[in-house]
């Protein structure tokens, strides 16, 4: 790729922005646990269920010492229509590694950031960008549409191993905040006016259905007893509605998870 072709897409990609950046809450800080929390939250969530939680969230755990302090129980009950509640039980293990290991300061390196319950490269990348501009390459799903769209012509199968040598050659190392936010926007944009680029993707895969999923019966069973804690398997099948071998297989799950502790038949939020 050319210099006139980097040019030239930055022009695109900043052009789209100036007038259509989007005001979301966790763009107006660089506070590192606030970012630290927004991506966490926004890991396949969409924007639009994210930022009445994660207004409430911050209410709630201002700081990273306030979330290590907190019980699973209340970090449950904050995250409850989320979805995925491992997020929400690793980023409370976060925090306490943050507070235990680091003196209560979200690290501002790769390693040890991705050393982190629950933080990948594409997540620690954007701590870093958004916190402490610092500019290293990653591939979400936005930027993954932005790419395939405006370098891939119709082709199909297309791998990141392909596509995160044009990241690293077009990112704006300057300023690394503005530009991912810039490219994020610009991909919401496509997704939203035009079959979906990332579909073509070699990485692309289907959300697996929601409903009657074993997920959906841990999240009815976690919010139960964060409401009702100190219940046996017959009133949770109750409570819940679901089959009793499909609430009996999930609690096991979650017990050797850590989400849950059992004592003489009942069962409570960790």
């Amino acid at each position: 790729m050319g210099n006139h072709d980097i040019e030239a897409f930055r022009e695109l990609i900043f052009g789209y922005y100036e007038g259509n950046a989007r005001d979301l809450p966790w763009r107006r800080t660089s506070y590192p646990y606030a970012i630290l929390v927004s991506e966490v939250m926004l890991q396949q969530t969409q924007v639009s269920r994210v930022i009445p939680k994660y207004e409430a969230f911050m209410r709630l755990f201002p700081d990273v010492e306030a979330l290590a302090a907190a019980s699973l129980a209340e970090v449950l009950s904050a995250w409850s229509g989320l979805g995925y509640n491992r997020r929400a039980k690793s980023l409370k293990n976060a925090a306490e590694t943050i507070v235990a290991e680091h003196c209560g300061r979200v690290p501002d390196t790769l390693e040890a950031l991705t050393a982190l319950p629950g933080i990948g490269h594409a997540t620690a990348a954007q701590i870093l960008a958004f916190a402490f501009g610092v500019p290293v390459p990653f591939i979400e799903t936005n930027i993954r549409s932005v790419y395939i769209h405006e370098f891939f012509g119709d082709a199909e199968g297309i791998p990141d191993s392909a596509i995160l040598p044009l990241v690293e050659a077009t990112l704006d190392r300057d300023d690394p905040r503005t530009w991912y936010y810039a490219i994020m926007d610009y991909g919401t944009h496509l997704k939203a006016t035009l079959p979906n680029p990332s579909r073509r993707s070699a990485h692309h895969a289907k959300q697996s259905k929601f409903e009657g999923s074993l997920r959906q019966v841990r999240g009815a069973l976690l919010r139960e007893l964060t409401v009702r804690p100190g219940q046996g398997l017959d009133a949770l099948v109750f409570a819940t509605g679901f089959e009793l071998d499909r609430v009996s297989t999930a609690l096991d799950a979650l017990l050797a998870e850590g989400f849950l502790g059992e004592s003489d038949g009942l069962y409570r939020i960790a």
